[in-house]
């Protein structure tokens, strides 16, 4: 009786997660994409060569996410098209007693990008994802806002593979 009462308890509890996968949860309409090429971006900005920097940043994120593999153009089942429309930075903080000085800025990174099929129809977007961070001002606004741009791509690239991994 015990031993009847055990194994139908533990059949019963093993039952619960029958239907419960594992694994990265793709949106449907993604089910068939299992690898993405990530060709270099559009730059419509006047930084530059932040293009590399952005796609080898929405790569590594990619690769960690594991939801899609990165392939060649050639090989990949969808192509992410982007392009970066905004770079700038915006005061945060002034100095005290003269709010004309900037001790801290915030810097913003936006890209309009589009997921591109073989057949070349598009499967997601045009979306847009952002990144920010913000900065304390040394002794060169510019050189500062070099340093502080990869923390706003890296957020910018979490959001846009979060986007498309997870589809919101």
């Amino acid at each position: 009786m015990k031993k009847a009462f055990a194994t139908s308890l533990l059949a019963l509890l093993l039952s619960g997660c029958a239907g419960y996968h594992i694994g990265p949860a793709k949106p449907v309409y993604l089910r068939e994409i299992h690898s993405i090429a990530v060709p270099t971006f559009q730059n419509g900005t006047l930084v530059p060569r932040i293009e590399v920097l952005v796609a080898g940043t929405v790569i590594k994120q990619f690769q960690q996410d594991g939801t899609f593999r990165i392939a060649s153009e050639d090989n990949a089942d969808a192509t992410l098209k982007g392009e970066i429309i905004a770079v700038g930075r915006s005061p945060a903080r002034s100095v005290r007693g003269n709010v004309l000085a900037t001790t801290e800025f915030n810097l913003a990174i936006r890209v309009r990008y589009t997921l591109v099929g073989r057949d070349g129809k598009v499967i997601a977007g045009p979306s847009q994802a952002a990144g920010s961070t913000s900065f304390f001002v040394g002794s060169d606004v510019s050189t500062d806002e070099r340093q502080a741009l990869p923390l706003a791509v890296e957020q910018l690239a979490v959001q846009l593979v979060s986007q498309l991994s997870e589809g919101w």
